[in-house]
């Protein structure tokens, strides 16, 4: 949810913000892809709520793709027009936490093979690496 911390560990932001937009918060993401491809961009309604399921607290994050005149599309960057990312986190009971996740999208465009076959091999395992050390640095509340 913290945007700025996003774009301190994650290399592939090339843009990200909050925006107000009739009255929801719209998320502009656009995201750096490798060569020779185009940067892919979201524009996108999140919302978080916070459950208590058997007395313990779990954390709902879902966001879903948006069109809003107020972010147009950019030249030589490909809006993603379909995604879906649904997020519940709660404690494992121990120091960690259980992270179940649903996450759709669409990128358009032609992807070739061998981008696909780095991202499944390597490219999301690196992603999800990045993350797991992204939440151990985290500074705590107060």
């Amino acid at each position: 949810m913290d945007l700025d911390y996003r774009k301190q560990w994650d290399q592939n932001v090339c843009e990200l913000y909050e925006k107000r937009c009739n009255g929801e918060t719209v998320v502009y993401w656009e995201v750096n892809y490798p060569f020779p491809m185009s940067n892919r961009d979201y524009v996108y309604i999140r919302q978080q709520k916070e459950l208590e399921v058997e007395g313990q607290k779990v954390y709902v994050i879902l966001a879903q793709s948006t069109s809003m005149p107020q972010l147009p599309e950019k030249s030589g960057v490909i809006r993603v027009k379909q995604y879906e990312q649904s997020l519940a986190i709660k404690s494992d009971g121990k120091k960690g936490s259980k992270v179940f996740m649903y996450y759709f999208d669409n990128p358009g465009g032609l992807i070739p093979s061998w981008i696909i076959n780095w991202a499944a091999e390597s490219g999301i395992p690196s992603f999800l690496s990045g993350l797991v050390q992204a939440c151990h640095r985290y500074p705590k509340k107060t």
